[in-house]
């Protein structure tokens, strides 16, 4: 479990942003993956097709990330359960656009999940890290 506080100047009592979550959920899953090994190279890359969330590597591995988050129970299912098949298929495109950018060529690529928990407070409840998700 990560524990994480908003930034400066956010009250407790009001709700979290889209963005906020986003970014908390963000932060989150950079820290997990560094923890666990893996060597953050981008955040956030954007190229026409899209954007995706981390780069990272792990040995010879270069591994695209989605990151999800969702606060509070809520009625919308898990944070890894939205990702859909059209997401799948633009961070595929996206990620095919840095590989041929990057001449990484060499390096085996898979694409994982991290899905973040908050509470209503944006504190971080868990991390699950979900490898070749898709």
């Amino acid at each position: 479990m990560v524990s994480h506080l908003p930034g400066p100047g956010h009250d407790p009592s009001s709700k979290l942003t889209r963005q906020q979550k986003g970014k908390l959920g963000e932060e989150a899953a950079c820290s997990w993956l560094r923890e666990h090994g893996y060597q953050i190279i981008k955040q956030n890359w954007r190229c026409r097709r899209g954007e995706i969330d981390i780069i990272a590597s792990q040995g010879d591995l270069l591994v695209f990330v989605e990151v999800r988050s969702r606060s509070g129970a809520g009625n919308y299912g898990t944070p890894q359960e939205s990702v859909d098949v059209r997401k799948m298929q633009q961070v595929r495109s996206t990620a095919a656009v840095y590989l041929q950018q990057s001449r990484e060529r060499e390096l085996q690529v898979r694409f994982d999940v991290v899905a973040v928990m908050l509470d209503v407070a944006g504190q971080i409840g868990t991390v699950d890290h979900i490898e070749n998700a898709f």
